[in-house]
């Protein structure tokens, strides 16, 4: 089901370092000194939430970045090195009041019960504005960080092989796992399961937490978890996908998926494949948002913003490509883009900014306000958790009593 619709765009923003083109560090006012202390990323979510964005989403890896897909590189000119994304958000949530806080959680080498109560930690922290984005690794130094398994090693040439194929539709189908584990874990204390009463002594009504006894093919899990339900109930959780496997992946699993159109037939095509896996799963009728990525450099001439990208491409060394489409222009040109696109039945977009320092405030100063001048963004936060700012309902507890 797809939410409802209304006359606002949902947007957030995604935040890596000091921007995603890979010599961002280097314009004026990155802050590169900074990349790694709360203050940083405590000010550019000031600003996110400046612009009254619906979340921002915080990129994680277990490895260090690198210009290669699947290995290590030894480039000393690009940032390398990041901070654990869920402890980012923990340090900077109780200094926001409204936008939605979403760490990325690599869940190939990470335990469901940790991340269960990180996450439901996090949304305790922030007052119901937490969620996560489940993320998958299949490169083989990661899986060596931890010694557990061996991940196959697969070329980007080779990844639309059967054999390369296989492995990523059983990483994805732990995630799965994981993110089903996670949220009965967040099921299992219900709402009113703390009692606190001095009278009594009763702290907590034993009877209302319950074992989950998870078993499946990648984890076994009694329960319950360690952590009260969490405000939210369920927080967020959203994932990433290029393709068919993950967008199963999203159908089965998410609240929200991002994806990667590059125009606005592809954003149907890939909006229809998904809700026809969601509505074949255990999940079906229930809503699900679908958010275009893009990555943006935004300047108020065309010219300029075409031009600073290629100064940066010179200063990396090679043209910026990504898996998702690479906008440069000016706010209201990617306004009317984002309007045309939301018609193949996308309810919101996720962007990458270019250079934080430069494309974050042209997103918050300069599309947001073009956007509400058409009617298509919000004037206020509306709601005080993030489930409510999409417009999604707070699920009941799968193991509560009638």
């Amino acid at each position: 089901m797809i939410p409802s619709p209304s006359a606002a765009l949902h947007l957030a923003v995604a935040l890596d370092g000091a921007g995603w083109h890979p010599a961002a560090w280097r314009e004026p006012g990155a802050r590169p000194r900074e990349l790694l202390t709360a203050a940083y990323w405590a000010d550019i979510i000031a600003e996110a939430e400046r612009g009254l964005l619906d979340f921002v989403t915080i990129e994680d890896g277990l490895g260090l970045q690198s210009s290669r897909a699947a290995d290590p590189d030894e480039r000393t000119d690009q940032v390398r090195g990041r901070l654990d994304a869920v402890l980012i958000a923990a340090r900077v949530a109780p200094l926001t009041r409204h936008i939605g806080i979403v760490p990325t959680a690599v869940v190939t080498h990470t335990e469901p019960f940790h991340l269960s109560k990180a996450i439901a930690t996090l949304d305790y922290v922030s007052t119901g504005r937490a969620g996560v984005r489940v993320q998958i690794s299949a490169r083989q130094n990661e899986a060596a960080h931890f010694g557990r398994r061996t991940v196959q090693h697969i070329r980007v040439e080779d990844m639309h092989t059967p054999r390369a194929q296989e492995a990523i539709t059983e990483l994805f189908d732990e995630a799965a796992d994981h993110v089903e584990v996670v949220r009965r874990l967040w099921d299992s204390w219900e709402d009113d399961a703390e009692i606190r009463s001095v009278a009594t002594g009763r702290f907590i009504d034993r009877d209302r937490l319950h074992y989950i006894d998870f078993e499946g093919r990648h984890f076994t899990v009694k329960g319950p978890s360690i952590t009260p339900r969490p405000p939210q109930g369920q927080p967020l959780v959203t994932a990433l996908g290029h393709q068919t496997v993950p967008y199963r992946l999203i159908a089965r699993s998410a609240d929200l998926g991002y994806i990667t159109p590059h125009d606005p037939g592809q954003a149907r095509a890939i909006v229809d494949e998904i809700h026809t896996e969601r509505a074949a799963t255990a999940r079906a009728g229930e809503p699900l948002h679908l958010f275009g990525d893009l990555v943006v450099f935004l300047d108020d001439d065309p010219a300029a913003a075409r031009a600073r990208k290629e100064r940066l491409d010179d200063l990396a060394g090679h043209p910026f490509t990504s898996d998702a489409e690479v906008f440069t222009g000016t706010p209201a040109q990617l306004a009317d883009l984002l309007l045309e696109w939301r018609r193949a039945g996308l309810t919101g977009f996720r962007l990458r900014p270019a250079v934080i320092a430069h494309d974050l405030p042209a997103i918050t100063r300069g599309l947001v306000p073009e956007l509400r001048r058409r009617d298509a963004f919000r004037h206020s936060y509306e709601a005080s958790t993030l489930r409510g700012l999409l417009g999604l309902p707070r699920p009941a507890n799968r193991y509560a009593t009638a």
